[in-house]
C-alpha cells in the first residue's frame, strides 16, 4: 500500500516537473519569436504609430459587417491634454501605474480569483501598459498565449519607454467610440466639440468611465454603469484634490519639451475601413 502511495507521488512530481518545463519552453519560445519579429520600441520615444494592430481589426470588423466607418484620431502631446483627465483615466484604468513596472500583481490576483468562480478565463486587471501593448501590436483575444505574448511586450515596453511617453501613447490611441474614434483629441471633438486641453473634471470623469467599453457606452448617456462609475471618478478626484504633483512635473516637462513627438499637431486622420 506504501509503495503505491510512493509511486503516485513520484509519479505526481514527475508530471509537475514535466508541465514547469513545458511552460518555460513555451515562454522561451515566444521571448525569442517576439525579440526578432516586433518593432523596435525605441522608435516610440519620438514617432507616433500611424495605425495600431487593433485598429486594423476593428478595420476588418467593419468591412466584414458591411460598415463604412473610418477611423478618426488626432494626435496631441501630453501637455495639451486636461490633467484632469489624465487623472480621471489613472483613476478608472491604472491608480497604480507610476508606481508599477508594467504590472499590478495585486490587480491580477483579483481578476484570477474571479475567473476561477466565474470558471472563465477572462484576466482582467490590465494596467495601461498592458493595454498600449494590446493595442499596438496584438489581437483583443483573451487566450493564454496572447496574454504571453502581451506580458513580454509590456516587460520590454517599460524598459524602453519613460512613463509619461506610455500615458501619451496609450491617451493617443485607446479606443472611445463605436464609430471609428481613438485617442482623446478625437473623443473630445466628438462629445464635448472642444480639444482635449479644454475638459472639465466632470467631463473627464465620464470620458473615463468608458473606457472598459466604449462600444456599449457613452460618455454622454445615462446609463448606471456610466453615472456610477464617473460619479465615483469624480468623487476620488474631490477627496485627492485636482492637482498632483506628478502632472506639474508631466506639465514643466512638456515645457521644457521645444519639440513634440512628430505628427502631434497633424490634422485629424480618416481612413477608410477597407485600407
Amino acid at each position: 500500500m506504501k509503495k503505491r502511495i510512493v509511486k503516485k507521488r513520484k509519479k505526481k512530481r514527475t508530471l509537475r516537473k514535466l508541465f514547469c518545463l513545458a511552460v518555460i519552453f513555451i515562454i522561451s519560445g515566444l521571448s525569442a519569436y517576439l525579440y526578432f519579429t516586433f518593432p523596435d520600441f525605441a522608435s516610440l520615444k519620438k514617432h507616433n504609430p500611424r495605425k495600431t494592430s487593433f485598429m486594423e481589426y476593428r478595420e476588418q470588423e467593419w468591412e466584414k459587417k458591411g460598415k463604412k466607418y473610418t477611423i478618426r484620431q488626432r494626435w496631441v502631446p501630453l501637455s495639451r491634454i486636461s490633467p484632469y483627465l489624465i487623472k480621471a483615466v489613472l483613476i478608472a484604468e491604472d491608480d497604480k501605474f507610476w508606481s508599477h513596472e508594467g504590472f499590478d500583481y495585486e490587480a491580477m490576483q483579483k481578476a484570477i480569483e474571479k475567473d476561477i468562480k466565474a470558471k472563465k478565463f477572462k484576466l482582467g486587471g490590465s494596467t495601461i501598459s498592458q493595454q498600449l501593448a494590446k493595442n499596438l501590436y496584438l489581437s483583443p483575444s483573451k487566450n493564454p498565449v496572447r496574454k504571453i505574448k502581451e506580458a513580454i511586450i509590456t516587460w520590454r515596453m517599460e524598459k524602453v519607454l519613460s512613463k509619461k511617453r506610455i500615458l501619451e501613447l496609450y491617451l493617443n490611441v485607446a479606443e472611445w467610440g463605436d464609430k471609428g474614434i481613438f485617442g482623446i483629441e478625437a473623443a473630445s471633438w466628438h462629445y464635448y466639440g472642444k480639444p482635449a486641453s479644454g475638459i472639465t473634471p466632470e467631463e473627464a470623469a465620464r470620458l473615463a468611465s468608458v473606457l472598459p467599453n466604449p462600444k456599449k457606452y457613452n460618455p454622454l448617456g445615462d446609463s448606471k454603469y456610466v453615472l456610477n462609475r464617473s460619479n465615483l471618478i469624480y468623487s476620488i478626484m474631490v477627496k485627492r484634490g485636482i492637482v498632483v504633483p506628478e502632472y506639474e512635473e508631466i506639465v514643466e516637462e512638456e515645457k521644457k519639451e521645444e519639440n513634440p513627438p512628430d505628427s502631434a499637431d497633424q490634422p485629424e486622420t480618416q481612413r477608410p475601413a477597407n485600407q
